[in-house]
């Protein structure tokens, strides 16, 4: 029955920098070979941007650690070319259940509308995701280069470049770079070196997760208790993956020994006290983690860009660590480069620290109130908490108070410097600042999907009269034309319903597909002026 994955081990290769001595200066390096390191090199190399990534290992993360991907980040690795490998592979589900001791407290169904090409949300262990990230980056070798066991042991700053100081098995020698990305987790060595504060709240309890693989009829939900009968007072967790591996969490208090608590002879009385005493299984990965909600004080150090765990950190509950991180990348790598092909300020990256910095901070706020939804801190803390779970059996105003884990959702940039204001009515969600709903369109007779169909660059997305014209200009920045009925048609009406534009409407649409701009009529001139905003141009 055990899982038979077998971690991969990538080759060191000494490179011709090192082996010639010379010190060539890269445009950009990574730092980092996880999830987001990996996800920035190919969305650079997307872009034509070449890179360099550095890591100190040479095999993929050991133990599933991250395990749930929102519909959000999948749209995202759609466009670097992975998520249909990770949506076959992993259990796609939307429906999770809360208990309270054992009665079904509620459910939740996190996509309760079609018409969405990714799902709400997948599992799938971490080291398949960063195995085809590997795999897709090896596709890349003219863009991306791939150094195993290269560990930073130091960098300098200058106005221009970073230099740094790289350990490999061959010795040490330098490198530079115009640009350095640092992904290499909460831990951040590159946080140390530029003296970065990294402060916020650490919460004084402890989890176990046991990945189990066994044969078992649950459905494919995501169950959380509160106090049930086989973990008195705790809290604990259930979800499959993949290769029947389940997650399990358990709650385990301040008090317990990290030591102890993962000795198979604990861990095994837990488990079978879920699952009861018939269910075969065996252990795959046991880990006990305390954990904390921080962030870096600015996401930007001169020419060093902090991006995932290496610039904010967050409770487990809710699934907001990676998917917050690929958002990140998201963010940064458009902007880095349109200020590396001159069409940008270099001031322009401070708007990946006001956008990302606001994200990480409503992710903050959730985390810490799943947290002490889950762990409360005093008696009458706890009173509520139970009252509150209790009411939810049977009164549908208590449910929103009940908070197991709030689930990864994208933030709005509401407030962003790069947004222009609306001056027309719209209804529904799709607001400046706002990520692009996805929608089924029909495009030379075949099915598709609008996210799929826009551009790489700027996007003027036309709902009623058509401009005569393909594209709208600003120096060297694009924006496409594209109008629903001419490129593509519009299947079930769900794009107009979602973008509220049946009486006609325009959307300007960044290259990270979130809305700069909204009318109700095309005006070439108050698109240029918003296209100018969206870029840092004024």
């Amino acid at each position: 029955m055990l899982n038979t994955y077998t971690w991969p081990e990538y080759p060191y290769v000494q490179s011709d920098d090192q082996k010639d001595g010379t010190i060539k200066r890269k445009p950009v390096i990574v730092i980092g070979a996880g999830l987001i390191g990996l996800s920035a090199a190919l969305d650079c190399a997307r872009l034509g941007i070449p890179v360099v990534i550095l890591d100190d290992n040479n095999t993929v993360s050991i133990g599933s650690r991250a395990v749930c991907y929102a519909k959000r980040p999948l749209e995202i690795w759609d466009r670097l070319g992975i998520a249909d490998k990770m949506v076959e592979k992993g259990i796609s589900w939307n429906v999770g259940k809360v208990f309270f001791k054992e009665d079904l407290a509620y459910e939740f169904d996190l996509l309760p509308e079609k018409g969405h090409k990714m799902p709400a949300m997948i599992n799938l262990q971490q080291y398949y995701c960063e195995e085809f990230l590997v795999d897709e980056v090896m596709k890349h070798k003219d863009l991306i280069d791939l150094r195993w066991k290269h560990k930073l042991i130091s960098l300098t700053q200058h106005d221009d470049h970073t230099s740094l100081q790289v350990e490999t098995p061959d010795g040490v020698f330098t490198m530079e770079c115009d640009w350095m990305i640092a992904c290499d987790g909460a831990n951040s060595m590159v946080r140390d070196m530029v003296k970065a504060e990294f402060t916020g709240r650490f919460f004084q309890d402890r989890f176990l997760i046991a990945d189990v693989v066994m044969k078992a009829d649950f459905p494919t939900e995501r169950w959380f208790w509160f106090d049930p009968t086989f973990h008195k007072n705790q809290s604990a967790l259930l979800h499959k993956q993949s290769d029947d591996v389940w997650r399990l969490d358990f709650q385990m208090g301040w008090d317990a020994d990290p030591k102890e608590a993962t000795k198979p002879e604990n861990v095994i009385p837990l488990i079978k006290a879920m699952l009861g005493n018939d269910t075969e299984f065996e252990l795959e990965w046991v880990s006990i983690y305390q954990f904390a909600c921080r962030r870096i004080d600015n996401f930007r150090y001169g020419r060093i860009l902090f991006a995932g765990d290496a610039a904010h950190q967050v409770s487990p509950f809710g699934a907001r660590g990676a998917n917050t991180g690929i958002q990140d990348i998201d963010n940064l790598t458009w902007k880095l480069k349109m200020v590396m092909d001159g069409d940008a300020p270099i001031e322009f990256m401070d708007s990946y620290d006001e956008e990302r910095a606001f994200a990480a901070d409503d992710n903050l706020l959730h985390s810490t109130r799943s947290t002490d939804f889950i762990t409360p801190k005093s008696k009458s803390s706890r009173i509520f908490r139970d009252a509150v779970l209790e009411l939810s059996k049977k009164y549908e105003f208590a449910r929103p108070l009940v908070n197991s884990g709030r689930l990864s959702m994208p933030t709005p940039y509401v407030n962003s410097s790069l947004n222009t204001a609306d001056e027309d009515a719209f209804e529904g969600d799709m607001a400046p600042g706002t990520n692009c709903a996805d929608a089924p369109i029909i495009v030379d007779g075949a099915e598709g999907w609008v996210l799929n169909h826009l551009s790489d660059d700027f996007t003027v997305l036309v709902f009623g009269d058509a401009p005569d014209m393909s594209e709208i200009k600003l120096g060297n920045i694009r924006a496409q034309v594209i109008t629903v009925g001419a490129q593509f048609e519009d299947k079930d009406g769900l794009l107009t319903q979602r973008y509220d534009a049946a009486g006609g409407a325009v959307y300007l649409i960044r290259p990270d597909h979130h809305v700069a701009a909204r009318w109700r009529k095309f005006d070439d001139a108050k698109i240029v002026a918003a296209l100018a905003r969206a870029t840092g141009q004024n």
